[in-house]
């Protein structure tokens, strides 16, 4: 039936985090399927670098920081002036923390900010837009550490869980808007921010104890081409062998 698949062609979509890892790697896969995209990061060759992978031009990307106001305000004046309107967001920006009694006051804030607050603000930001698009997907990326809660991974969990908390109220708060939400949560997957190097991240993948980026990409291309009848509430995605402490 021509109607069970959502097309990805000519959707304006915001991505956030799309320089490295998950992101990167999502990124690349959408614009392949012929999306308009829109990405972010902090850093200029990291940015390059994403864009260049993906095949899309400079003007698909800049340069802003989502765990502050003015980076929010930023990156949704550039929607406005580049996508003209959203289809689509992609809220996947992320950053490591340590234990909180080893981060001085305005690290953990700043882990908070970016993990957490910017996913509500972009929010805010992409359901105003979806009214006059007649509706839009929210898709937020959030991790099993709320469900494993591994020591040392205090403050990240405590994001993490509330990005859970946040995507599924909201989800019964917008249906009549004809908005969809749905969260993914992945285990260990290879990325930057990982700890161990690049050289035992690739063991681990070779063990079947970590993902490729580009299979979280592959579930979230899925999540987003489901009908307009299907909304994917909720997918957990692990290694075969997944470290749980």
């Amino acid at each position: 039936m021509s109607d069970w698949h959502v097309h990805l062609a000519g959707k304006r979509v915001l991505l956030t985090g799309g320089t490295t890892g998950i992101g990167r790697a999502t990124l690349k896969l959408l614009a392949g399927a012929g999306a308009r995209m829109l990405t972010f990061g902090r850093h200029e060759a990291e940015l390059a670098d994403a864009l260049a992978a993906a095949k899309l031009p400079e003007s698909s990307g800049l340069i802003a920081d989502i765990g502050t106001r003015d980076g929010v305000e930023a990156v949704f004046a550039a929607v406005d002036e580049r996508l003209g309107g959203l289809d689509i967001l992609i809220a996947n920006a992320g950053v490591s923390a340590e234990p909180i009694y080893e981060m001085a006051d305005d690290e953990w804030r700043y882990v908070i900010d970016t993990n957490l607050v910017s996913y509500l603000a972009c929010a805010r930001g992409a359901l105003k837009r979806f009214e006059a698009a007649g509706g839009g997907h929210l898709l937020f990326v959030g991790s099993i550490s709320v469900e494993i809660k591994k020591p040392g991974e205090s403050v990240y969990a405590a994001t993490k869980g509330g990005v859970q908390a946040f995507a599924e109220t909201l989800r019964k708060e917008v249906q009549d808007r004809n908005v969809k939400v749905s969260l993914i949560e992945p285990g260990s997957t290879g990325a930057d921010m990982q700890p161990s190097t690049p050289e035992e991240q690739r063991e681990q993948i070779a063990n079947k104890e970590m993902l490729y980026a580009e299979e979280i990409a592959q579930a979230i291309a899925f999540t987003l081409t489901r009908s307009p009848r299907c909304d994917v509430v909720s997918l957990r995605i692990e290694p075969l062998i997944q470290q749980t402490s």
